[in-house]
């Protein structure tokens, strides 16, 4: 079985998969994720030590992983509305919105570390294993909350990971999926849920925005 994707530090070692060559060719990383026995790998975290907000996806979808880079599908709206919130606009080149990201106080990380999928659907999912987040929330004491993009992120989290952690003060909302599947709610009604990303302390003060989504 081959696997797609780069497994990060964070990832749990019972969970570990060796990973394809990092200078393997566009054309191949096409041609390994089409097979429906890959293994498919989560990307390692954008994160700085002093981050506050934990935005979290459940895997990366195929144009994704062919591309190395988070959200890399051209009709996902997560990039635009983090151009819109931060200026980390798609247009730049994707280091320069990574550190925008970083500026801001977000890490972006995905809960499952390895499974398989024979498309980029979630309802695809099988044989998830999930990150290491007890060691990720230990060296990024400053994260008070983590925000799922979407439904399946959220349910991943409650049943691989939220009974394993240990009691610590996260506040914790799911916001409306940034995936192009996701079109039950305008772009406008997920950047006005997605406001609430921004740490308090760059957020303007006389403006709060609505949100949309559910906390536990």
């Amino acid at each position: 079985m081959k696997t797609i994707g780069v497994p990060g530090k964070f990832v749990a070692k019972a969970n570990r998969s060796p990973a394809i060559q990092s200078g393997a060719s566009d054309a191949v990383r096409n041609e390994q994720a089409e097979s429906h026995t890959d293994r498919l790998c989560s990307f390692p975290p954008i994160e700085d030590t002093r981050a506050k907000v934990l935005i979290l996806g459940s895997m990366p979808g195929k144009e994704s992983l062919r591309a190395g880079q988070y959200y890399a599908h051209r009709r996902n709206a997560f990039w635009p509305i983090m151009g819109e919130l931060l200026g980390a606009d798609p247009a730049l080149p994707y280091e320069s919105r990574i550190r925008l990201l970083k500026s801001a106080g977000i890490a972006v990380w995905d809960v499952l570390a390895s499974c398989t999928r024979v498309s980029s659907l979630d309802s695809d999912i099988e044989e998830a294993h999930a990150n290491d987040f007890e060691s990720f929330f230990l060296t990024h004491p400053g994260i008070t909350h983590v925000f799922f993009n979407g439904a399946m992120a959220e349910k991943y989290f409650r049943t691989l990971v939220l009974r394993l952690l240990e009691p610590r003060l996260l506040r914790y909302q799911r916001l409306p999926s940034t995936s192009p599947a996701h079109a039950a709610i305008s772009y406008k009604q997920k950047l006005d849920a997605w406001k609430v990303v921004i740490p308090t302390d760059r957020q303007p003060s006389a403006h709060q925005s609505p949100s949309i989504g559910s906390q536990f």
